[in-house]
């Protein structure tokens, strides 16, 4: 009974060491960015340089494509990391509007949809959470730019002005 005893102990501060060190590099990823704010890293497609995600975010490219063709370009990316959503989905819309996106619309549920336009370009951004206790924030780019010439529209038919 003794040795029972002390072997569910010993099992008990096991996992109490593992949990600690689980915990503290959890601890130790939140608080490396300054003031709660989300990393910058700039992630283009092709050549869009002007869309943004925070650092944490890393690009799959397994499940993203590019797609390029005489008169469009864009594609579907995707990208997934230890990021709150709401804190992404503030992050995303202050950043669009800072390179002169035009935030046209937005719809939430289960997932958060997105939806940005330029002249000649759009972006909407699909963000969703892994199941489980450790699920990462998945973020689903579609973006596209018409290089046909129409200057004064973009494929949700807004004005941008």
């Amino acid at each position: 009974m003794i040795k029972n005893t002390s072997t569910y102990q010993l099992c008990c501060s096991l996992l109490v060491i593992c949990m600690m060190f689980l915990f503290t590099g959890c601890a130790d990823k939140s608080s490396s960015s300054p003031q709660g704010e989300l990393p910058v890293v700039t992630n283009a497609v092709d050549n869009i340089s002007d869309i943004e995600l925070p650092s944490d975010m890393k690009w799959e490219s397994d499940r993203s494509m590019n797609i390029k063709t005489d008169s469009f370009r864009g594609g579907i990316l995707n990208y997934s990391g230890r990021v709150e959503i709401n804190s992404l989905k503030d992050f995303i819309i202050a950043s669009m509007k800072k390179r002169q996106w035009k935030h046209v619309g937005e719809a939430s549920y289960k997932n958060i949809l997105l939806a940005f336009t330029k002249p000649n370009k759009t972006c909407m951004v699909v963000l969703s959470e892994e199941a489980g206790p450790f699920g990462n924030t998945l973020a689903t780019l579609y973006v596209t730019v018409d290089s046909t010439g129409n200057r004064g529209g973009n494929s949700f038919n807004e004005s941008t002005k």
